[in-house]
């Protein structure tokens, strides 16, 4: 099964070496589930030739806002739309969750409670599940066919399903503590709030449940080509 990646943003320049970029991290998430991947990354311009490039599609996160005022964001909704009406399997991180959201009539602004940073624990399919969370936006009212499957107190809608073929989800299961606590260096400092990045830190060394979800991710995207 082919799996296009939509590349919205870079790795910070010091953590490409140890970490890879974006697009790298989700080849290792998904590693080992018998997946193909070919990486377009359209916030330097870079697109598929339509929604059946791929058999699947994955949207990473990004430092952009999905409301900014940038010439790849509407071309990305054309194709998130033009994917959601040939019922391809779909998923969205971070950006790409929010930019699937807009996409499809919902609404995304800088969230007015600020950010969440670090491990982070949510409410998945009913269960309780830890992962790492780098985010100030947020998806503040969802599309019409867009129901809750995932959030916590903080982020009402931090993991949305649509249907059968999109699923979507706020926090990062690519994001191991290193490369949080690369973040909390070199995007963090005078950005996030300083008792919010000592919290992050402390919290590294505590388990996430990136696997768990990188299977849960897998399992999607098979079911909706069975």
């Amino acid at each position: 099964m082919k799996i296009g990646i939509l590349q919205t943003g870079h790795s910070p320049q010091e953590m490409k070496q140890s970490h890879g970029n974006y697009d790298e991290m989700f080849y290792r998430l998904l590693a080992g589930h018998g997946f193909d991947f070919d990486n377009y990354p359209v916030l330097d311009g870079v697109f598929p030739s339509g929604p059946d490039a791929a058999d699947g599609w994955l949207i990473t996160g990004s430092k952009f806002g999905a409301y900014e005022d940038l010439p790849w964001i509407p071309p990305l909704e054309d194709l998130i739309r033009a994917i959601h009406a040939k019922a391809l399997p779909m998923v969205g991180v971070c950006f790409g969750h929010q930019i699937i959201a807009q996409a499809l009539g919902g609404r995304v602004e800088k969230f007015d409670g600020g950010w969440a940073v670090g491990r982070t624990e949510y409410e998945l399919d009913g269960k309780p599940i830890a992962l790492n969370a780098w985010h100030q936006d947020q998806v503040v009212e969802r599309p019409a066919g867009a129901t809750v499957v995932g959030q916590n107190d903080f982020c009402k809608n931090a993991m949305l399903a649509y249907g059968d073929t999109i699923w979507t989800i706020q926090p990062h299961p690519e994001f191991d503590a290193g490369f949080i606590d690369g973040l909390i260096t070199y995007r963090g400092q005078g950005v996030v709030p300083d008792a919010q990045l000592t919290a992050a830190s402390a919290t590294l060394d505590q388990p996430v449940n990136n696997a768990a979800i990188a299977d849960y991710i897998a399992a999607f995207f098979k079911k909706v080509r069975s």
